[in-house]
């Protein structure tokens, strides 16, 4: 059987039954390594995406369930050349310590700056609460994540 996805602003017809994590196919028929398998209960945000511009935890997300969705995952956000926003901010911040949480640090991030460019340090913890990053970066994430809403609005205002 055959499921037709749409990511990243290309069309894909996968062979995948319909309740095929939607991580599976982007891994492994692909290879968009970006999400990560982590807790596969919608846990701990490592396999976040954004499906329709929301955080998705695509571990626990069947492939036949998403019909004409536009999916984005990291890689989608920008390239090695030219970095989205956010991922120069997570770098220039230093943000990254093992990286394994950072794709759903990201995607997170992402879907609240795109509704709320000026968020505060309040809301960035809010959108980031359902992801979990052991290594403990969480306040150089913050700060990435502030950094980039500046960035992205002009704003020289909140936390370096």
């Amino acid at each position: 059987m055959a499921v037709n996805l749409k990511v990243n602003g290309a069309s894909h017809s996968v062979p995948a039954e319909p309740d095929t994590p939607l991580l599976y196919v982007l891994r492994n028929d692909l290879a968009l390594n970006g999400a990560k398998f982590g807790c596969g209960l919608a846990q701990c945000g490592a396999c976040t995406v954004l499906v329709n511009g929301k955080p998705t935890r695509s571990c626990v997300t069947p492939v036949g369930s998403l019909g004409s969705a536009e999916i984005t995952t990291i890689e989608g956000l920008g390239t090695p050349d030219k970095p989205h926003a956010l991922q120069k901010a997570f770098i220039d911040e230093q943000a990254v310590q093992c990286g394994y949480c950072i794709n759903g640090m990201i995607m997170s991030a992402k879907e609240l700056l795109d509704r709320k460019p000026n968020a505060t340090e309040a809301d960035v913890k809010d959108a980031l609460a359902g992801n979990l990053c052991r290594c403990g970066t969480h306040n150089r994430i913050v700060g990435a994540v502030l950094r980039a809403a500046r960035s992205m609005t002009g704003s020289a205002s909140g936390r370096t």
